[in-house]
Formats: structure tokens, C-alpha cells, sequence
């Protein structure tokens, strides 16, 4: 298993962890107008440095998604009286950005699945 986490790199962890990442910005924007509520993310390099690091020693990554990271508050740019720091604009731009990282994840992915295929049928 580590030879296929070798070739493939961190794209299909990347990826899994931009779906999770995307749930959870989702959960922020869908409580944007709820009192108290306090918007959450990721270090979603602090992860992905970690999950590299342990691919490139030879060993096998285990990445079970963010449950076993610790979620952060978001701190807001200007706090609101009701206590919610849910952002729309931020939250709908980290989204977005998020989007975008996922699909050059899935570029690099089918990259190297299509290389791995072309070495297999001798191409």
C-alpha cells in the first residue's frame, strides 16, 4: 500500500480533505443567521504537511478524515451584536477557493492515474 501512496502523492488525501472542509464551511454558511454561533475550519496545510511527511518516509498514511483534527474558530474581521461569526462574503470566498483546490487536486490525481495506466499497458 505505501508503493501506491508513493505514487499517487497526496492528491487523494488532498481531496478527501477538501470534501470534509467543504462540509464544514457548508455548515457555516447554513448557520449564518443563527445567534451565537461561532464559524469553524481546518489547517488544512498543518493536515495535508503531516499526511506528505509520512508518505514521503515509506509508511503508510492513515488519514481518516478531520474528526481526528481539531476544528478552530474562525475569528472574525468585524463581530457581530448576536454573537455569530459567520462572515458570508469570507465564508462564500473560502468555499469557492476550496472548490477550485479540490478540482486541481483531481487534475494532478487523473494525471497520474492516467501515467500509471500508460507504464502498466507498456506505452
Amino acid at each position: 500500500m505505501a508503493l501506491f501512496d508513493k505514487a499517487l502523492g497526496v492528491h487523494p488525501f488532498s481531496m478527501q480533505l477538501r470534501v470534509d472542509r467543504a462540509e464544514i464551511i457548508a455548515g457555516n454558511l447554513a448557520n449564518v443567521d443563527t445567534p451565537g454561533f461561532k464559524a469553524r475550519d481546518i489547517d488544512y496545510r498543518q493536515i495535508l504537511e503531516g499526511v506528505s511527511s509520512t508518505i514521503s518516509q515509506g509508511r503508510v498514511a492513515d488519514f481518516s478524515g478531520v474528526e481526528q483534527h481539531q476544528l478552530m474558530y474562525r475569528v472574525p474581521y468585524q463581530p457581530s451584536s448576536d454573537g455569530n461569526s459567520v462572515e458570508l462574503n469570507i465564508e462564500q470566498a473560502k468555499f469557492s477557493n476550496n472548490s477550485m483546490d479540490f478540482q486541481t487536486s483531481m487534475t494532478f490525481l487523473n494525471m497520474k492515474i492516467s501515467g500509471l495506466h500508460k507504464v502498466i499497458k507498456g506505452d
